[in-house]
């Protein structure tokens, strides 16, 4: 059987986890509009949803704070790791797989769904700890232990910055950590799947997705999007300087989605959360987004071109006060929730992801 190029369009498995509409720009999150979660719920909350399948105070709450600490064998690996390299991504693999093994963590087929879970909620508590330990140790600065008191958004920008963030700040974190936790059968999202089919650990399945998440044509870059804005400088002379990109042949950052048709719910939360801060980048950002529109509408008519989460989710982070090298690691922490759903769904259907391929090549001489 042909099938497109990269299984576009195929449905290769049954979920009850979420979905992507993008012809009407809606995303969901079990039964429920995912953009408005982020506008009105916290990270434990959704964590909940994901996790438990219904939403506080339907299901107990899930509460991460006393999952963020690490045990003194993983946190000196990140320290050691962060002596040289820069790569948050591949500490973040190198320390869950750590975590996992200290702690005892088994193959899914070996153990029941509770065991399962309670291994997922582990994980998903321990990567911003991990984020904003290799970032300060990078950086020469003291790590900072989790505050379990504390939010999940704004213990992440606790520990990353120093400094307890202000609501409005940790609101826009968590606006992002929440409409970024799922997003379809995404490149990471299937990796981490195939892998728990196998009957793999947890972690395992989640470094997986991590590997997957590494690759520039899926995790993306937000901190380029923002270099674009402060290269741009002013919203007149965005249509100038887009022109000249085009004319090279480049992409333009932030603009264009392989899936929505209309405008990027996430998006559109993003910038709410950037304009609920405020400030001269808020504003500014607001108006070049504006003008690029209008020439990639001019440039082609045809097509519908749409602002992307990677746009607003630079600006709304930069503002909120996290450092450019974190955007793409800040991914993983909301991401990882993602797929611990799907990793304990596709655990419970016990059969391994096994498709064929169309073989090719030469003629073989039997």
């Amino acid at each position: 059987m042909q099938v497109p190029a990269g299984l576009k369009g195929v449905a290769v498995a049954d979920t009850t986890i979420g979905a992507v509409r993008g012809a009407e720009g809606f995303y969901h999150y079990r039964q429920y509009n995912a953009a408005n979660l982020a506008r009105t719920r916290s990270v434990d909350d959704v964590v909940t949803l994901m996790i438990d399948g219904s939403l506080p105070p339907e299901a107990p709450a899930i509460d991460l704070g006393p999952m963020r600490g690490l045990p003194d064998d993983v946190a000196r690996l990140v320290d050691l790791m962060s002596e040289f390299t820069p790569d948050a991504l591949s500490v973040i693999r190198a320390a869950l797989l750590a975590l996992a093994d200290v702690e005892g963590h088994q193959p899914v087929l070996d153990i029941d769904h509770d065991q399962r879970r309670a291994d997922a909620i582990r994980l998903i508590g321990a990567v911003p700890t991990i984020v904003a330990r290799h970032y300060r140790r990078r950086n020469g600065l003291e790590p900072i232990a989790p505050d379990a008191s504390l939010t999940h958004a704004a213990d992440y920008l606790r520990m990353a910055t120093g400094t307890v963030p202000e609501d409005v700040r940790a609101t826009a974190v968590e606006k992002y950590l929440v409409s970024t936790i799922d997003h379809g059968f995404n490149a990471s999202t299937f990796t981490s799947r195939v892998v728990a089919s196998t009957g793999a650990s947890v972690a395992s399945a989640i470094v997986a997705g991590l590997g997957a998440l590494s690759g520039p044509l899926h995790g993306g870059a937000p901190g380029r999007a923002l270099s674009m804005i402060e290269e741009i400088g002013d919203a007149e002379n965005a249509r100038a300087w887009v022109e000249a990109k085009l004319d090279a042949g480049e992409k333009i950052m932030g603009f264009g989605h392989a899936v929505y048709r209309a405008e990027d719910p996430r998006g559109v939360v993003l910038r709410e959360a950037a304009e609920d801060i405020g400030g001269e980048l808020a504003k500014k950002a607001v108006g070049i987004e504006q003008e690029i529109l209008a020439k990639l509408a001019e440039w082609k008519p045809n097509q519908t071109i749409v602002t992307n989460v990677e746009y607003w989710a630079a600006v709304s982070l930069g503002i909120a006060g996290l450092p450019s090298e974190l955007f793409t690691p800040c991914f993983a922490v909301s991401r990882v929730i993602g797929w611990s759903a799907h990793i304990l769904e596709q655990a419970n259907e016990g059969k391994i992801i096994r498709p064929s391929a169309n073989y090719t090549g030469p003629e073989p001489v039997s």
